[in-house]
């Protein structure tokens, strides 16, 4: 019998999402099957500091306490060990696969993907660079558009361009896009720092609350429709899940809706004709492998009510695994248990690793 393989699940890190992260690395290390893995919970605080020997769900009621051991990952492909730097011990001697719930910065935009990268070790989600494309929506809906997939208009400029004119900000909003409007940060998820704009006295407040959590701000029109959402699994032959819709319990689906107020509606499946399910899904697969994802992502559309067009809106690498977040629901609804979907996740991490390190790294 084969020992269970030892999967490191990093929770928390520098995001405004660290509680999201804490509630889906809950539910993550849950469901694991204790039998087939031996699971290695490591926190990130908000400063970023690594540390061991705490759960997420402890985190959730007490907070990081400042007496854990700090531990670290070098970058070094011939040690895939953590270790105690301030004592010089190896914490893990050996690590099978590593499952980053980091939502957000600094965990979901490719820069831990780059760390495990450097270490060589297998990891969940996409790499580096479909996880920081995707992160940033600016860039991901420039290529999206690029490929043809209708989106939703939109625009977008510096903070710094904010602060130094901003007359010029709101004329350029009222002319190319109007109100009502959405105003977002760049790069971030779960609803973060997202305002629905209904005219100029509103648009100042809610350019400073998206600038707080990024220095590029997008500003999309509001479109009349429905909240589709699609789950997606594999690596370069991907498969989508049947889509849910989500019907908001506040004017939109901000992070009040998604975690506190729990009022929202997740329609699963969505009700939507034969025709529709067929091309959103298709749509998602295809956009999942145009920006390179792998293993699984949640990709967002708008389905307008006119004209019943499906416009993509958005691409997720580390979609919410809470007890509630849709991700994990779709797959259930299409057949695949939570556990389940767990074991084709690492396995999807495993598969590419093994593929990547098919590829020569030097010329001899």
């Amino acid at each position: 019998m084969s020992l269970p393989k030892k999967v490191v699940v990093l929770f928390g890190g520098r995001s405004g999402e660290h509680e999201v992260s804490l509630q889906s690395a809950v539910s993550v290390i849950d469901e694991l099957n204790k039998n087939k893995y031996e699971v290695i919970p490591v926190g990130i605080t908000k400063k970023g500091s690594w540390v061991a020997g705490i759960t997420p769900e402890k985190v959730l009621k007490h907070g990081f306490p400042k007496n854990l051991p700090s531990i670290t990952l070098p970058p070094d492909p011939e040690k895939q060990k953590l270790i105690n730097p301030a004592e010089g011990t190896v914490y893990v001697s050996h690590i099978d696969v590593v499952m980053p719930l980091l939502h957000g910065t600094y965990g979901e935009d490719g820069t831990v993907q780059g760390l495990l990268e450097l270490a060589d070790l297998p990891y969940t989600g996409s790499g580096v660079a479909a996880s920081s494309l995707a992160m940033d929506k600016v860039l991901c809906k420039a290529l999206l558009a690029k490929h043809g997939f209708p989106q939703a208009r939109y625009l977008y400029f510096l903070r710094k361009e904010w602060e130094q004119n901003k007359e010029h900000i709101f004329r350029k909003i009222e002319n190319e896009i109007g109100y009502p409007c959405f105003v977002k940060p760049a790069n971030l998820g779960s609803s973060l720092g997202i305002s629905k704009v209904h005219n100029r006295q509103d648009l100042s407040p809610a350019i400073n609350e998206a600038a707080k959590y990024d220095r590029k701000i997008i500003v999309e029109e509001n479109i009349d429709g429905r909240e589709i959402e699609v789950a997606v699994l594999g690596n370069d032959d991907p498969r989508a899940s049947i889509p849910g819709e989500i019907v908001p319990c506040n004017e939109f689906y901000d992070y009040r809706a998604k975690y506190l107020d729990g009022n929202s509606q997740l329609l699963i499946p969505a009700k939507l004709p034969a025709d529709t399910v067929n091309a959103v899904k298709h749509m998602a697969e295809s956009a999942f492998k145009v920006v390179d994802c792998a293993g699984f992502a949640r990709i967002d559309f708008f389905l307008e009510n006119n004209s019943n067009r499906i416009l993509i809106n958005e691409i997720n690498t580390i979609p919410g695994f809470t007890k509630v977040s849709m991700f994990p629901k779709l797959w259930e609804a299409s057949g695949i248990p939570y556990a389940k979907l767990l074991d084709l996740i690492i396995e999807y991490a495993l598969e590419r690793h093994e593929d990547k390190n098919r590829s020569l790294t030097t010329y001899e």
